[in-house]
């Protein structure tokens, strides 16, 4: 009876808690709904969130005085998100957004391919579009567009602001939209427009304005082959890189792909609070967006456009002696070395390319336009071409033959014109009549091949490339850019297998022909070497690189980044410690090619203010007399500053690459290049040799040899 009892209370008790709950219940929704009930109304219209990406800008790429050789400007752009409104009202903000652009000047993305007044339509494939957009094969241009006017229900006769919405309309068919994820309308808007969709916001439900930070070019296409381009990731660069969306752009080439993880910043993060009409209620920044380091370079931007200017100039001016089309000079490279530093003062490829084409993904007409220019615009030709050196590469001859003990200042070789110390192989001197006796500084002056026959003969193989090797030649330099060579020093481990050598190759190595194969840069380093006094110097293109904190990134960590960014093991080439004799003759030598009357550059730089020290070269490239043509030297003679190396692919004479390096010159010593009258009968001391083609491991040999020497 007792347990009956506390059932009882046990279950009164119950009920009143249900009954003070279900109150209290009914006492809480009558606030929110009644007494509150507007309040939360309007609450709760502002809580539709969105999250927007605030991309972060890129880091600057500077020259050495700070100029921005590539920059970020900021650019407005216009999106619409998906809201709750009518079809009307919808199509009415359309046409405001419309005509609010083109007031101000600005465009918005029209893809509808039917124009009004009169209809036509425009250059597509009529009958595809028709199927894929389900209409009537027997409709024309005015009955398509009537079609879409219905579709959307537009009820205005303005036939051209009836066009503006069913673009608008087709546009956001195409790409589609929600109330989370926007379809852009316009891009690079004016500040007018901005103003106008920012202030009149209740006036344009569902559109949103947004900074995005655009790479640009102020000097266009100056440097372009060093500073390199970006464009849209991949979506094999996407899988393998953190951090990225589909949205963002990667560095390509050039220092924009080998300094990507320092000049990418850090994107933040916008909350936009917009009611459920599509009106904009709040906007505020979560996370702040960081932008990329600068990459400080050492070129000078004055050099780099002179240097660019003397290259293009030369080009057209060696090629306008040429009497035919065939094999023209319309390719080169220059660049320009601290010779105490290693710093890369200035690099020009010719021809140059416009970098800002493929920010936002190259059109097909322009990347077509550039892989079928035989010019090559996309190759960096300072570091991604080669060509036998020629008579610059004599240099080296000269020294292995003084530092080996084989010649000294004093010994002379007679110069018949022709060299007969073998029998089966017995090449000529350019000049076939001979030079006669001369000294190791007369035969640089001259550049006699049969001199330095001998003098490689003597020296041998070994010695030559032992000292082409510690000038870094046949290696990759280990410079800051991709896409870099390695080129080819020619030795025995360079020929073809089952070759065997003989003198007669060495002989032609130390001339610089055979196997020999070298970039600009090698031999803009090696020409460095030579003014210093044989002292190696680590080249570089990077001077510092600037985090937006105001640090900097340490010179190690940027070497050290650098050499597995590429695969390279550091610097190139070793000190040569050579006598102070050997360095007087070869720079007295380099004096006299362009000071003494019969030097093969004098007529270019007789009238020069400044003591130059150089080189001339032509390489054979086929067995057509075409040659490619070398020009190396420093500057100031008595305390040298910067060295040059000037190529030019099919240049025929290195004397007419000797003017290119002459405006550099004056360029970099503060003076003002006089005209010059280039000397049109300079004598060419291309060897007067028979190509070998390329044997089965393509590797490229310029003069036949017996397999078989006889003294």
């Amino acid at each position: 009876m007792e347990s009956k009892k506390n059932s009882k209370i046990r279950f009164n008790i119950l009920i009143a808690i249900v009954y003070i709950i279900g109150i209290v219940l009914l006492v809480t929704l009558f606030n929110l709904q009644i007494i509150n009930g507007e309040e939360y109304r309007q609450i709760s219209n502002t809580r539709l969130t969105r999250e927007k990406t605030i991309t972060a800008a890129r880091g600057n790429l500077l020259d050495s005085s700070g100029n921005k050789l590539v920059s970020t400007t900021m650019q407005y752009n216009v999106e619409l998100y998906k809201t709750k409104i009518d079809n009307e009202t919808l199509n009415n903000t359309l046409l405001l957004i419309a005509q609010t652009l083109e007031e101000n000047g600005d465009k918005y993305t029209d893809n509808f391919p039917i124009t009004v007044e009169p209809y036509a339509f425009k250059d597509i494939d009529i009958s595809s579009w028709k199927k894929s957009n389900e209409i009537d094969e027997s409709y024309d241009a005015e009955a398509c567009f009537n079609y879409y006017k219905e579709k959307y229900k537009i009820s205005t006769d303005n036939v051209q602001d009836a066009r503006k919405i069913i673009a608008l309309r087709y546009l956001i068919a195409k790409n589609g939209y929600s109330n989370t994820r926007s379809v852009q309308i316009a891009s690079n808007i004016s500040n007018a427009s901005y103003a106008k969709f920012n202030e009149m916001g209740s006036s344009f439900p569902g559109v949103s304005t947004y900074v995005k930070p655009i790479v640009s070019y102020p000097y266009v296409e100056l440097a372009s082959h060093i500073l390199g381009y970006v464009g849209p990731i991949s979506k094999s660069e996407l899988e393998n890189n953190t951090g990225y969306n589909q949205n963002d752009i990667i560095g390509k080439t050039g220092i924009e792909k080998v300094f990507e993880k320092y000049l990418k910043g850090k994107d933040g993060t916008k909350q936009i609070d917009m009611s459920v009409d599509g009106v904009v209620t709040d906007e505020y920044i979560s996370e702040e967006a960081v932008s990329g380091s600068d990459v400080v370079l050492t070129i000078d931007a004055d050099l780099q456009k002179s240097t660019e200017d003397a290259l293009a100039k030369g080009i057209a001016s060696i090629q306008s002696k040429r009497k035919s089309k065939e094999k023209e000079a319309k390719e080169g490279a220059a660049v320009v070395i601290n010779v105490k530093t290693g710093e890369i003062l200035a690099m020009a490829s010719y021809p140059n390319y416009n970098p800002s084409l493929f920010t936002d993904g190259i059109s097909q007409a322009n990347w077509d336009s550039y892989l079928n220019d035989d010019r090559h615009p996309l190759v960096n030709k300072a570091i991604a071409d080669q060509s036998a050196p020629g008579s610059t590469f004599k240099l080296v001859t000269a020294i292995a033959g003084l530092e080996s003990g084989v010649i000294d200042l004093n010994s002379r070789v007679y110069c018949t014109g022709k060299y007969t110390y073998y029998k089966d192989y017995q090449p000529y001197c350019w000049n076939k009549s001979g030079h006669g006796a001369l000294n190791v500084v007369q035969a640089i002056e001259h550049s006699c091949n049969f001199f330095f026959y001998d003098v490689g003969r003597r020296a041998g193989i070994d010695k030559i490339t032992e000292v082409a090797r510690a000038f870094g030649l046949g290696q990759k330099t280990g410079l800051e850019l991709p896409d870099e060579i390695t080129g080819t020093l020619s030795s025995p481990n360079s020929m073809p297998s089952g070759d065997v050598w003989t003198g007669g190759k060495t002989v032609q190595t130390a001339i610089g022909q055979l196997y020999n194969d070298f970039t600009p840069i090698q031999m803009a380093k090696y020409t460095a070497m030579l003014a210093n006094g044989g002292k190696n110097i680590e080249l570089t293109i990077v001077k510092s690189i600037n985090n937006p904190d105001g640090t900097q990134v340490s010179r190690n960590e940027i070497e050290s980044y650098v050499n597995e960014a590429l695969g390279v093991s550091g610097n190139s080439g070793s000190d040569l410690s050579l006598s102070s004799d050997t360095i007087a003759a070869i720079r007295q030598g380099m004096k006299g090619v362009t000071s003494d009357d019969g030097g093969t550059a004098y007529s270019y730089f007789k009238d020069f203010n400044i003591e130059v020290g150089g080189k001339t070269g032509s390489a054979s490239n086929d067995n057509s007399g075409n040659a490619n043509a070398w020009f190396i030297g420093f500057a100031p003679f008595n305390d040298p500053e910067i060295a040059v190396a000037v190529y030019v692919k099919n240049g025929q004479h290195g004397g007419y690459t000797a003017p290119i390096a002459r405006e550099i010159f004056a360029q970099y010593l503060g003076m003002n290049a006089s005209q010059i009258t280039e000397d049109t009968t300079a004598t060419s001391d291309m060897q007067q040799i028979i190509l070998l083609y390329k044997h089965k491991k393509k590797v490229k040999a310029r003069i036949y040899v017996p397999r078989e020497e006889k003294k």
